[in-house]
């Protein structure tokens, strides 16, 4: 008596339509971390792939900002710098809201700039915008490390000490921080460009109002009689800026309470972005 074979394919993957809102799938995330680090490459590499400078660029643009901002903000409206050297002040505010800045407007375009590569291909639709927060660590590296360079030669030629302690301990708290505002806000903007095309437009230009919302290139100090300051306190980036100089040069207006404020919008823009991304994730190739 012959036995029939099992033919029964056994499958590695299945492709299945999502319980809920909140199923993000993170351990199918992690399984795909090689593509994640593939996409880090291809962004850092292919950004620059066509430029005479190249990643030289990471250390131009913050110190012809730092400069721009030592004339305008020092120079013309004499405005003061808690104490800190105008350059030092600067390029670390500079540094830090960089960071921000690059992770919402590259993950804002997360759909739009990825559709073909989503209709050809399965993978865990997530993984692109954490490659794009990945990706920017290694530029945020390169113009710390610039920062850094500019202290040791005021300790050396100016005798401005480099102030070591534990404070230094809050700066990759502050980078996870801005790392997660910037990717909820991006991924909220990016699933709301599917359908509204002209959100691209707006990005770009509500980073620069936003910037100047926040003491990158004043201290929060100097608002102090303002009838303004309390928009700016209010705004959740500003104690991350504040706490980023506070570390460093262990002076500005910093409290573990306001940083405490900028961790909870950090959960809600993220579990808001969470859904908004699970939803259009589903139907965006009908709308891209």
């Amino acid at each position: 008596m012959n036995h029939l074979n099992d033919t029964t394919e056994q499958w590695d993957l299945e492709i299945k339509p999502k319980a809920s809102l909140f199923d993000l799938n993170l351990k199918e995330v992690w399984k795909y971390r090689d593509l994640m680090l593939l996409f880090v490459r291809r962004d850092f590499v292919a950004q620059y792939k066509q430029t005479i400078l190249g990643p030289l660029w990471h250390v131009i643009q913050p110190v012809l900002t730092t400069i721009m901002f030592m004339m305008v903000f020092g120079k013309i409206a004499n405005i003061p710098t808690d104490g800190i050297e105008p350059i030092l002040f600067y390029m670390s505010g500079i540094t830090i809201w960089n960071y921000f800045s690059t992770c919402l407007t590259a993950t804002s375009n997360t759909f739009v700039a990825n559709a073909h590569i989503f209709g050809k291909v399965y993978f865990p639709r997530l993984v692109l915008p954490l490659s794009v927060v990945m990706s920017n660590i290694v530029k945020l590296g390169i113009q710390f490390g610039i920062l850094f360079l500019i202290m040791i030669w005021f300790a050396v030629f100016r005798d401005v000490p480099i102030l070591f302690g534990v404070n230094w301990l809050l700066i990759p708290l502050l980078v996870v921080i801005m790392a997660g505002i910037g990717l909820g806000l991006g991924i909220i903007i990016s699933s709301l460009t599917t359908k509204y095309r002209d959100f691209t437009v707006l990005i770009g230009f509500a980073v620069q109002l936003l910037m100047y919302a926040t003491p990158v290139a004043y201290p929060l100090s100097f608002l102090k009689d303002k009838s303004f300051a309390p928009i700016i306190e209010w705004n959740p980036l500003s104690p991350i800026v504040e706490g980023f100089r506070f570390a460093l040069f262990q002076t500005g207006n910093f409290e573990l309470l306001s940083l405490g404020y900028s961790v909870l919008f950090m959960l809600v823009v993220l579990v808001i972005g969470a859904v908004f991304f699970s939803k259009v994730e589903r139907t965006f190739m009908d709308t891209v």
